[in-house]
């Protein structure tokens, strides 16, 4: 049948794939629309789907997706916290994902994130489009010479080390399953939990979301923190408990933070919300400290990356209906 239906799709996401499928010829319904339970029954007459960060995969959609005859789910994107993997083990559904797409992407925008932060480039931006150019409220500090932790060390925790260490930081790093000589070749250091929250200027977090991390920032780890810190997650929303974050920043015992997630985003991110009222308190307190910037979930968003994107995901599926080993295949452990 070799049919898709791609849901919550974006203009890029289109242009990506339809000119990546040119060299496979599946046949791709776009669909705008998150997968829910609600959306779910638009899945039969295809045995696979494309699904995103905010779909939901929890065991109803994936019982639904079953019985409509879905084999295949493709996650265009690394994470898949948002899938339950027994249920589709249940029902023999493969997860397929995109394990790496352009780390540079990613950790890039994070660096962009944080001197925009730091420097109050914003807030500098819109007193210059109205001829304001008065400086008063714009210091910012170096980070030369100030210590980066980098949480969760794969190829993007990496990117970003590398990033900071340019900058002239001290580089800190912490990962459950450390590569201790790459941090020796490199002159960096690994550091416990409590240390990297202790020591950090700059905390970064690049770590897929587990029942281990959940709320790692939270009011006990906010408290380690120097009132001047800065933290910056490009990761999943919910590494952040945002109602600690928001007593601490409230409180001024933090000195900022980055945002492209959030842990409520689903609501709200990747479509425009500008005409309509906030209702999550949580969010829109949030957005209103000067010292924050919230970005929706960009730090993926480039044309290398995109385009790697569609190739993995394609050839993930090509690889199911070959008989190939599927290498990008997500198991329930």
């Amino acid at each position: 049948m070799n049919r898709i239906a791609f849901y919550d799709t974006r203009s890029y996401d289109k242009e990506a794939f339809v000119k990546e499928n040119e060299k496979y010829g599946f046949e791709i319904e776009f669909f705008d629309f998150k997968l829910t339970e609600k959306t779910a029954l638009t899945s039969k007459g295809f045995d696979a789907v494309c699904v995103f960060v905010n779909d939901t995969l929890n065991s109803r959609v994936i019982s639904i997706l079953n019985e409509c005859g879905v084999k295949v789910i493709l996650l265009r994107c690394a994470g898949f916290n948002n899938v339950d993997l027994q249920a589709a083990q249940n029902a023999d559904i493969k997860i397929l994902r995109v394990p790496a797409y352009s780390p540079h992407a990613v950790a890039e925008h994070a660096a962009a994130l944080l001197l925009s932060l730091t420097r109050h480039i914003p807030q500098a931006y819109l007193r210059t489009k109205t001829v304001n150019f008065n400086i008063e409220g714009l210091t910012g500090r170096d980070l030369h010479g100030l210590t980066a932790g980098v949480f969760g060390t794969g190829k993007i925790g990496r990117c970003m080390a590398d990033i900071l260490n340019g900058f002239g930081m001290k580089i800190i790093c912490y990962d459950p399953f450390p590569d201790k000589e790459w941090a020796l070749q490199k002159g960096y250091s690994y550091v416990d939990v409590a240390d990297i929250f202790k020591e950090s200027d700059v905390l970064s977090f690049h770590c897929p979301l587990t029942d281990e991390n959940y709320h790692i920032v939270n009011h006990d780890n906010l408290k380690l923190m120097k009132n001047d810190a800065v933290i910056i997650n490009t990761s999943r929303g919910a590494l952040i408990d945002t109602k600690a974050l928001v007593h601490s920043l409230k409180h001024k015992q933090l000195g900022g933070a980055a945002l492209d997630v959030y842990e409520e985003e689903s609501a709200f991110f990747f479509k425009d919300c500008s005409a309509e009222i906030i209702t999550d308190d949580v969010l829109a307190r949030l957005l209103t400290f000067p010292n924050v910037l919230v970005t929706g979930h960009q730090a993926f968003l480039t044309t290398t990356a995109l385009s790697n994107i569609a190739e993995i995901t394609l050839s993930n599926l090509r690889a199911f209906y070959a008989g190939d080993k599927l290498i990008n295949q997500v198991i329930k452990k």
